[in-house]
């Protein structure tokens, strides 16, 4: 490594006069060479990564190239790049997968070097082969690097040779059923089948016992191969309470070799990642070395360069940790290590692809502080947290400061597609100690608001205000442990909230029949009164909404003096607020003095629902429709519809087949996830509407049960 190093050294000589005697000097110095940055970089990513990189690249005056499939035309990315070129379809593997398409693209744009992001090519090793073929610089590992670490089977002996514990199970080449299941049994259930070039949880299944492994394995190998490419598994000890902790590594070319601490991401569902901080609580300064040098030793085992992150599973009952994984790519979680540290990684991968030493080396590295980050996913908590796509109507975001961060590649109007992940962004803050830090991201996930689809931002602030997640007592069975918790009945329906939806919707129509008689130039029109009095009319106006089953009854009386006195009638009592002031501070923004207390609330009309953003969480009314509007859509009797918008992945079942409950009958797929649906009921399916392949909008029927059946469950 000496060697190495001086061979980036730089010898500067001159001359100088001495003040004193007035006789030359002769002097020299050293100073680290450092080799030019690239003038143009192609992204072989979208989303928020894709903005990310694009930031530090406009930061460092490089020129960025963006590739783009059909479905982000429009995409933030797209529009922020200094060049941009389609490749293809909206399915990923004939777009954002398409290497050769690429590559094409970065020789016609001139583009020096490919950065992959993360997902996508970012771990294929023969891409990056290719590229060193081609004479353009991969922004990430050598291929060899990903080739032993991108092997969970290869890397656990690799990891066992440098002397990093690993987790006992099976990682050889023997792919037999019956073997892997005898395997099974020698470990002990429960145990985790995973994909052999698996992450991001997938091809990744539990299973508790003997009778579930043959259904596991087939489901995690499908899934493996749509993934990868690959369906080798391995078979290992599933461990009951454990912690998710990985360290960040950085190598260069020269031998030198870091870790910029510790990440805990143990607070996961479907086995993926939501909400992670750094360091990682509870933790000695002992313990935090040991982690810290065992990730650099097992980097080196594999003559690393790049961003790295090497991810242990750590025992909760006695902090023993064992090697899991190296994932060797940019993390999406990278930005709570830049918080804590004061880097910019991105910076750092560049000025190592370019040959240039570590822009710090271990004993440089200090963490100040905490940080968070909660990844906001498009998606139902309520319903097995299944993915959702549609449009972003309304996003009103925290405001970005030295504390708060927000990395995205959404903005209001864009569309989250069913063909890649549904998370919108990141909400990334810093603190001086963790709860400092806590207390900012609770703070600015109660600004985080939006319409159009489901999204999990309900769900991370009951979890970053649960007392064991500020205890610092995390698990990576943490939700499942604290279910009751995380998932209660909404809070009783608080009257001013409900007025505030009222006094929206009646001062949007205000401001409708206003603009209206203006439109047709009839200034002595009523309708431009702002009392709300009409020729005609009741000085009042009625109003109906409904939450889940619960009708709520409204009058809003129109006062002369511009004031409202507002009647809310819930089945359990009725409230009345008198002399409230309100008006419309813009489209989506009211402005409220109920009772003595001024609120600032953000109300959204979105179709046939109305969304407030109150104090005590976003709450949806529905608007009743007329009836005959909604004649026809009633649920059909003995169906089974799908959750979320999907392609069907295969089909276990056909009419006439006798079926018991809980039984598999088609497996789904959305956002590159595999979701497995059972029958509802003990029955005979009489209809059974998709072929395998077919894509399939929400809500629709999939099957259907003979009608007795569907009944006697009733």
């Amino acid at each position: 490594m000496l060697s190495a190093n001086r061979a980036a050294l730089r010898m500067r000589w001159g001359t100088s006069v001495n003040p004193i005697s007035m006789k030359p000097l002769r002097w020299y110095t050293t100073e680290i060479e450092r080799k030019p940055l690239f003038d143009k970089i192609l992204i072989a990513n979208r989303g928020e990564i894709a903005c990310r990189i694009m930031r530090t690249a406009k930061k460092l005056g490089i020129k960025t190239v963006a590739v783009f499939s059909d479905a982000d035309r429009n995409a933030l990315h797209v529009k922020m790049a200094d060049e941009a070129y389609n490749i293809g379809p909206a399915p990923s593997a004939e777009s954002y997968l398409k290497a050769d398409k690429i590559i094409e693209i970065a020789r016609k744009s001139g583009a020096q070097a490919i950065h992959p992001g993360y997902g996508f090519l970012s771990e294929n090793a023969g891409f990056a082969e290719r590229l060193a073929k081609e004479n353009i610089t991969f922004i990430g590992p050598p291929a060899s690097a990903m080739t032993s670490m991108g092997s969970k089977s290869e890397s656990k002996f690799i990891m066992q040779d440098a002397k990093v514990p690993v987790v006992p199970g099976y990682h050889g080449e023997n792919q037999d059923d019956a073997f892997l299941k005898a395997e099974a049994a020698k470990i002990g259930y429960p145990v985790l089948i995973k994909a052999v070039k698996g992450g991001g949880g997938k091809g990744m299944r539990i299973v508790e016992t003997p009778e579930d492994f043959e259904i596991m394995l087939e489901s995690s190998r499908r899934e493996a191969m749509k993934s990868f490419s690959d369906d080798k598994v391995l078979v290992e000890k599933y461990l009951v309470t454990p912690r998710h902790v990985e360290v960040q590594v950085f190598a260069d070319k020269l031998g030198n070799a870091v870790y910029l601490f510790e990440r805990d991401c143990s607070v996961q569902r479907r086995h993926q990642k939501i909400l992670e901080e750094a360091p990682a609580p509870g933790l000695s300064e002992e313990l935090r070395r040991e982690l810290g040098e065992k990730a650099v030793a097992a980097a080196k085992a594999v003559n690393y360069v790049g961003a790295g992150t090497v991810e242990f599973i750590m025992d909760n009952t006695d902090q023993k940790f064992y090697f899991m994984e190296m994932n060797t790519r940019l993390q999406v979680e990278h930005p709570i290590t830049e918080m804590i540290t004061n880097t910019d990684l991105v910076q750092w991968q560049l000025e190592v692809a370019a040959g240039n030493r570590l822009p710090q080396l271990q004993s440089e590295l200090k963490k100040t502080g905490w940080s968070f980050e909660a990844r906001i996913y498009a998606e139902n908590p309520n319903n097995n947290f299944l993915p959702d796509v549609g449009p972003l109507l309304y996003v009103n975001t925290p405001e970005p400061s030295n504390s708060v961060r927000l990395e995205t590649g959404f903005v209001q109007g864009d569309e989250i597609s069913v063909h890649y992940d549904p998370m919108i962004a990141k909400l990334v803050v810093h603190g001086e100690s963790r709860t400092a830090a806590l207390r900012i991201l609770r703070k600015a996930l109660s600004e985080y608001e939006v319409v159009g689809l489901n999204t999990n931002i309900e769900f991370l602030k009951t979890l970053a205000a649960h007392p064991a997640f500020i205890a610092g007592e995390v698990e990576t069975g943490f939700i499942k442990k604290y279910e009751t918790d995380m998932f209660k009945p909404a809070p009783p329906l608080d009257p001013a909230t409900v007025a505030q939806a009222s006094l929206s919707l009646v001062l949007r129509d205000l401001v409708a029949s206003k603009q209206a008689a203006v439109d047709a130039e009839d200034a002595t029109s009523p309708f431009t009164l702002d009392s709300g009095l009409r020729l005609n009319q009741l000085s009042e106006q009625s109003l109906s909404f409904k939450l889940e089953e619960q009708d709520v009854k409204v009058g809003v009386e129109f006062n002369r003096d511009g004031t409202y006195n507002v009647r809310v009638q819930t089945p359990s009592k009725t409230t009345v607020f008198s002399k409230v002031i309100a008006k419309l501070a813009g489209e989506n923004s009211l402005l409220a003095e109920i009772e003595n207390r001024r609120y600032k609330t953000s109300v959204v009309l979105e179709g046939d629902q109305i969304h407030v953003f109150a104090e005590e969480g976003k709450v949806t009314l529905d608007i009743p429709q007329p009836k005959f509007l909604t004649v026809g859509k009633e649920e059909k009797a003995g169906s089974l519809r799908t959750p979320m918008p999907c392609k069907i992945s295969q089909v276990m079942c056909k009419p006439g087949d006798k079926v018991t409950k809980g039984q598999n009958l088609i497996i789904l797929e959305a956002m590159k996830m595999e979701h497995v649906i059972k029958s509802p009921v003990d029955g005979v399916i009489s209809d059974v509407f998709f072929n395998v392949g077919e894509m399939v909008a929400e809500n629709k029927a999939l099957i259907a049960f003979e009608e007795a059946e569907a009944a006697k469950e009733a």
